[in-house]
């Protein structure tokens, strides 16, 4: 896309104008509107199709969570990326449950910042990484974590065609052994290792653990 359209939900003036200086700054990026509220940013959003909705968690009048909610319901090609001082498990999990393209936190630097509204734009997922953290020990931990559509995919039809060996890699690595444990397992060099991992990653189009683990299993590959 040529511009993304932006609308910014926070309940904090002074908050809203800093986004608003920082992305105002920035070509290619345009903040359609503002909303201090839940339900004014379902309205905005119902007026404006934004292409992104970057939204606070605790506002009125609907949290940030239910915003979300509503939003994937009713505007599903609209990405939505929580930016919340609160890096509780209670908050990443939900809104990530509830159908977030990306979690951030306050405290993020403005390069980061920048990175995670470009990235959810383009359609990809941004976790920053306290939030990636949270979510993985989740699933290692068997918690409730965001629900992947399952397909009905035998091992045989595998769309990746994976091989034998890398099959073993993605076991492993999901067990969250790093390169050098899994040499020793398979009995190959550290260097082997990290080349069957780079092209399993490349392979299942994928930059971090979190989006391997939600492909392995919705492709059900595990």
């Amino acid at each position: 896309m040529d511009v993304i359209n932006v609308v910014l939900a926070d309940d904090h003036v002074l908050v809203r104008d800093g986004i608003k200086a920082l992305l105002e700054d920035q070509v290619g990026i345009n903040v359609v509107n503002e909303a201090s509220d839940g339900a004014e940013a379902i309205e905005i959003i119902n007026n404006e199709q934004p292409h992104v909705l970057i939204v606070d968690i605790r506002m009125p009048n609907k949290n940030g969570i239910e915003v979300v909610g509503e939003l994937k319901q009713t505007h599903p090609n609209v990405k939505a990326l929580v930016l919340s001082m609160h890096d509780s498990e209670e908050y990443v999990v939900k809104s990530i449950q509830a159908g977030a393209d990306g979690y951030m936190l306050k405290g993020a630097s403005k390069d980061e910042f920048l990175k995670a509204l470009n990235t959810v734009a383009s359609g990809g997922k941004y976790f920053t990484g306290e939030v990636s953290e949270i979510l993985l020990n989740n699933f290692v931990n068997g918690n409730v974590t965001p629900e992947v559509p399952k397909r009905e995919i035998s091992k045989e039809d595998d769309p990746f065609k994976l091989t034998k060996r890398e099959r073993q890699i993605l076991e492993l690595v999901l067990q969250l052994k790093n390169n050098k444990d899994i040499a020793k397992e398979l009995e190959i060099s550290k260097r082997t290792a990290e080349v069957h991992r780079f092209n399993l990653m490349k392979k299942l189009e994928v930059k971090n653990l979190m989006e391997l683990t939600n492909k392995a299993k919705e492709y059900q590959l595990i």
